[in-house]
């Protein structure tokens, strides 16, 4: 399996931890959302049952290269089926059984920890190790991560738990304790671009660029913006910065557009995007066009959350928005 672009010395460290025989039962892999913490997480669970499966068999690990499993490989095909019996994944469940992925539940419940301990109970069925997953551990109820402690402290034998944390700060100090922590960083532009442009061959060279700085070093968060052209919307918000809009005009041509219900995902990515837009205008200001870009940015944010928390009008949320944006130019 191909490992996610970035961060080759945190894969690198677990790949040596592998090699060593001395695995710890317990690793945090830690970093913000989308930059291929889960990904990564992943490839290496597969090769941990493959090997534990088939003990010499597989090329040597390469932290770098891959953790390589054939295509053939029988613990691959019943991972893909969703039915190993050594490996378990936990993560928020769709409210509807009937649409996967459209609506998920806000929390991990303790029901989904509760449900390993039958697998805790008996040996690992096809090799000395099982691995249990769980993407991520900061949505996990508070009961359930104090059942999950139980299991940290006391881990089953042959074990291994794979954490992934967006905001590991927010977890119980009890968990971060029994873990190894692996920390994953941002990726940087160039790195960014290469996986926009591998996965996203059609678009041209403007929208890589405006997906590049919404992702912020996460390739997950740039391809959640995919297709709902970026560089459009940076384009109009930098027509309306520059001379402030004092007609109004592009503003509210912008929430005109952002407002229907078919417009909603770019509607959310203009919510994400503008603060960014006005917090990248502040270094090299200064003096009182310092603090409007601050005010503007902090009263965005804002904006922002209460957009999102009290399902405000997307027309007047955009057009108030956009008038903070203009701010920029006055």
């Amino acid at each position: 399996m191909t490992l996610p672009v970035g961060n080759e010395a945190a894969h690198a460290a677990f790949a040596s931890a592998m090699e060593s025989g001395a695995l710890h039962h317990a690793w945090l892999f830690a970093g913000p959302e989308g930059v291929g913490k889960a990904s990564f997480a992943r490839a290496a669970a597969l090769r941990l049952l493959a090997e534990g499966a088939s003990p010499g068999t597989l090329p040597r690990v390469d932290g770098v290269g891959g953790f390589d499993v054939p295509e053939g490989d029988r613990t691959r095909s019943l991972i893909a089926a969703g039915s190993h019996p050594d490996y378990r994944e936990l993560t928020r469940q769709p409210k509807d059984a009937d649409k996967p992925g459209v609506d998920l539940a806000r929390s991990i419940p303790i029901a989904q920890v509760r449900a390993l301990q039958p697998l805790f109970a008996t040996t690992p069925s096809m090799s000395s190790r099982r691995v249990v997953l769980i993407d991520a551990i900061d949505d996990l109820e508070r009961g359930g991560a104090n059942a999950l402690l139980k299991n940290l402290e006391e881990p089953p034998a042959g074990t291994i738990f794979l954490l992934i944390s967006h905001a590991p700060g927010r977890l119980l100090p009890t968990i971060r304790s029994r873990c190894r922590l692996l920390r994953f960083e941002p990726l940087d532009d160039k790195a960014m671009a290469g996986v926009l442009r591998d996965r996203l061959p059609e678009c041209d060279d403007a929208e890589i660029a405006a997906l590049v700085k919404a992702g912020q070093g996460a390739p997950g968060r740039a391809l959640g913006f995919a297709g709902l052209e970026l560089a459009k919307l940076d384009e109009a918000m930098a027509a309306i910065a520059r001379d402030g809009d004092p007609g109004n005009a592009r503003r509210a041509r912008l929430a005109k557009l952002l407002a229907p219900k078919a417009a909603q995902p770019r509607y959310e990515a203009f919510l994400d995007r503008a603060p960014a837009f006005i917090a990248a205008s502040a270094p090299g200001r200064g003096g009182e066009r310092l603090r409007t870009a601050l005010d503007s940015y902090d009263a965005a944010r804002a904006l922002a959350a209460s957009a999102r928390g009290l399902s405000l009008d997307a027309q007047a949320t955009v057009y108030e928005m956009a008038g903070l944006v203009a701010k920029l130019g006055e």
